[in-house]
Formats: structure tokens, sequence, C-alpha cells
């Protein structure tokens, strides 16, 4: 045993630790407590296992020329200001640009998971391995909701791969190592615990594990993984001021990831069951108003035409068992019906009246669905040139801004054309040419839907709103005062 430093002796003594463990196991735990473990001794054994299986990904593909002649340079270039100020001849025309990722081989036979914005809008995908071999890769699917996309490569030898585990048994606390591409200085391994579960940081579908584990730009699409050496959650994205990890990281949880991948594996694309109502999660005040015993399940707001109200559901109900399980809130309810059968009729129990009906519900799709429930375009004077808010000047998307910016034709969302050096936003990192996708966890297209969230902040009692930032494709989000 070695020797214990009078400290250790003195925390031993101590009624507030309940349990050291050494590397070798010692444990001191009264039966009574809760036992408490120590950082394993090394990662080393585990890096070593799992590393074959990660790869870095790099993706190529052509963009528009600025359209003033004006150079492409990285930024951050010494280039940039002398191009800015001088205006130096350029090309012109389209050019080919490069970013950088993370994935992770799920089998032997070359297929690789990571994150859609890391491929989206490629036209090239190359994938590094541990060893330094490169193979190309094609596309098989991608799922922008949850920000998954399935590779494959093809090759002459079996690839080593990793498996999914079980991300619903992770514990705040519980000792994580995320391995990826950051900053292009690849396969680079940190080390950290869950912060929290169940984040809903983007969409419907959300259930991120936080992590204090290191994750900057270029660990996108990179696994997280336990101490078995299973992947429990795809690294997607970080909440930072400055771009940087400060130990707040966030990955798409494996048993929502593990699901899409074995759609896009077996059909190419997702199949999500589509209930059909608008649904909001229930206040205790909404529960006390309604003679609620508790604030739990989904209260349906809306039923448009579908299969909820074909089934005879209506505004009011509150939906508190689905498919025999018990729904939390709208979110869980969200995600249950999202992985149903699709047409089959599924048992739905509502609360109406004060009183318990069983109605059974033939999911359609929600894709299907989607699909058809275009909206309206907004006419082209609706919307004014530019804002200034929050210490930002911002402006929609145009084609124009698209092709100086080199994004993808699909890119929606607001530009930041300036920042005021004086706000929160400037402290915070925002900076020109960001793109603010989301905001208050819905996305913005126009300055119209920026003012309603905003608004709908301050009705709601809230000091400040999300910000969901894109910066060459990379998400990050920020949270900025609106007192």
């Amino acid at each position: 045993m070695p020797d214990l430093t009078p400290s250790i002796r003195s925390a031993l003594r101590s009624s507030t630790l309940l349990a050291l463990v050494l590397g070798f196991g010692l444990s001191v735990a009264p039966a009574s407590e809760v036992q408490a473990f120590g950082a394993p001794e090394s990662f080393a054994e585990l890096a070593q296992k799992i590393s074959p299986a990660v790869v870095n990904i790099t993706t190529s593909a052509m963009v528009a020329g600025p359209a003033d002649g004006m150079p492409m340079v990285p930024e951050g270039s010494p280039f940039e200001d002398f191009f800015r100020d001088f205006g130096g001849p350029g090309p012109r025309g389209p050019q080919r640009s490069e970013a950088l990722g993370s994935g992770f081989v799920i089998s032997e036979d070359g297929y690789i998971v990571t994150n859609n914005h890391v491929i989206e809008g490629a036209d090239e995908i190359t994938i590094e391995f541990f060893s330094g071999k490169k193979l190309k890769a094609k596309l098989v699917g991608t799922d922008p909701k949850t920000d998954i996309a399935l590779l494959k490569v093809e090759s002459d030898t079996p690839l080593e791969f990793v498996s999914f585990g079980n991300s619903d048994l992770m514990r705040v606390g519980d000792w994580v190592m995320a391995v990826g591409n950051p900053l292009g200085q690849g396969f680079s391994v940190s080390a950290g615990i869950v912060s929290a579960r169940g984040r809903e940081l983007q969409g419907s579908y959300d259930d991120y594990i936080q992590t204090d584990a290191a994750i900057n730009r270029g660990n996108s699409g990179g696994p997280l993984f336990n101490m078995d050496g299973q992947v429990i959650g795809v690294n997607t994205a970080i909440l930072s001021p400055n771009g940087g990890s400060i130990g707040i990281g966030f990955s798409m949880s494996s048993n929502v990831v593990s699901k899409v991948v074995d759609q896009l594996m077996q059909f190419g694309e997702t199949r999500r069951g589509w209930l059909g109502v608008k649904i909001q999660d229930i206040s205790p005040e909404i529960a006390e108003s309604m003679g609620l015993e508790k604030a739990a399940g989904a209260l349906v707001a809306d039923v448009p035409d579908g299969p909820a109200k074909a089934a005879g559901i209506r505004p009011g109900d509150v939906i508190t068992r689905f498919d025999g399980q018990e729904v939390a809130d709208a979110g869980d309810l969200t995600r249950r019906v999202a992985d149903a059968p699709i047409g089959e009729a599924v048992p739905v129990i509502v609360l109406r009246d004060g009183k318990t009906e069983t109605l059974q519900v033939t999911l359609g799709r929600r894709e299907e669905a989607e699909a058809k429930a275009t909206p309206a375009s907004a006419p082209a004077d609706a919307d004014p040139k530019e804002m200034e808010t929050l210490g930002l000047t911002l402006a929609p998307l145009d084609d124009d801004v698209r092709a100086r910016l080199g994004l993808d034709a699909s890119a929606q969302g607001l530009v930041i054309l300036k920042v005021d050096p004086a706000s929160e936003a400037y402290t915070k990192g925002l900076v020109e040419g960001d793109i603010i996708a989301e905001v208050g966890q819905q996305k913005v297209t126009r300055l119209q839907d920026l003012e309603d969230r905003i608004k709908e902040a301050k009705d709601g009692g809230r000091k400040s709103v999300l910000l969901l930032v894109r910066r060459g494709g990379d998400p990050r989000f920020v949270a900025l005062s609106i007192e």
C-alpha cells in the first residue's frame, strides 16, 4: 500500500467522505451510505482498444466564389485583413472548400456514423483511419432532425468497429471518454464525466448527454464512450462564449442514434411515426385547474386532420399512456411516437373529463405529413432587410450571402452583419458572418421570427434567449440577455 498523505488520512476519517478508491481497488464506505468511486488509474487501455474504430472525416465541396472577386481565405489568416483593405485580384467563380470532422465505424463491412452537419453539401468524403489508411466514402442517408448521417466505405479487409451501448444506463457523474479530430489535430482523446442527462437543445427528438470531456471544432460526429468501450453518445455541439471548449459539450444519446442508424441502413431515410396532434407540457397551474393529481402527460392543444383525429382524440385530452408506456411530458410522447411502428394500431390512453379512455390509433408517417404541410411563402416585402437587436445587426440569408459565405443553397437562418463591440454578444464571441439558425429552440428564417421568439421569452418571464449559432457548419449555443 502506498503511503497516504496527511490530507487523505484526514479525509478517510471524515464523515463527509463516503469512499476513497485507489488504483488497486481499496475502498472504505459505511454499509448504510452511498459509495463514491475514484477516477480510473488510466484510460490508456480503453483508448488503445477503441481508437482503430474512430475515424477522421474530410469533406470537399464546390462553392460559389465571392461575388466581388475577393479570394476566400481562412478566418484569422494574416491575409484576411490585407484582402479586405486592399482588395487584390482574387479568383472568381466556383472554388473547392474543405471541412473536417469525426466519426466511428459500427460494422466490419464499413458503415460509419457521423453528424449530418459534418458532411452536408459535400461531393467528396474521405475517411482516414487510425492506421493512416484512407478510403472514399459514400453517403447512405441523413437525418437533419437529430444531426446524424450514415456513410459507407468499401474495404478489402474487415474493419475494426465499436458497438452502441445503452445510454439510458448512464448516470450523472459516470466517467466518459470522447475521441475525435479536434481542430484537425486527429485522433485526440479527452475524458470527463456525464454532467447532465436528457438535455433538449435543438428539436423534438433531442436526448443529449451533457459532458465536461473536452469537445472542440472537429470533434463533431465523434463518439462518446462509456468505460466498457461502448458508444453512448455522438458529440454534436458545445455551449461556449468563444468557440472553444469550456466543459459544456453535448452528445446525442446512443438510444436515439442507434434507431436512426437502423432506419438509414435499412431504408436510406428515416420513417418516424406520426400521431397528428399539437401538444404541450402540463404545468402545475394547468394540472390544478384541470383537477389532475400531478403535472404529467401531454396536453392536446389541437387536432388537425390525421391519425389522432380519425381515432377520436380531441383538444383538451391529456395523453397519459402511449403503447403501454407512461407519458412523462410532451417531449417524451413525441419521441415514443417517432419510434412506434407506422401503419399499425397503437393503444393510446387519454384523460377526458376526469375519466380515462383507451383509443386505438393507426400511426401515419411523419416525413410524408411534413412534406404535405408546406407553409406558404411570405411576400417579398413582408420582412425588413436588416434589424438591430441584442447588439447585433442581422439580415435574412439570401443567395448572394450564401455564395459569399460559401454556404449550401439549403442553408437557412439570419446572418450577422455587424456586432456592437460594447454588447454581450461581442463578449460571447459572436462575429460577422455567423449564422443564427434557431432562437429559443425554434428555427428562424425571417427577422420577424426573431422578434417573435424574443417576445415569447419575455412574456414567459425569461431573462435570456438561447441562440443556435453556426460558424463554418459547426453549431454552438449562446445565451443572450433580453432584459
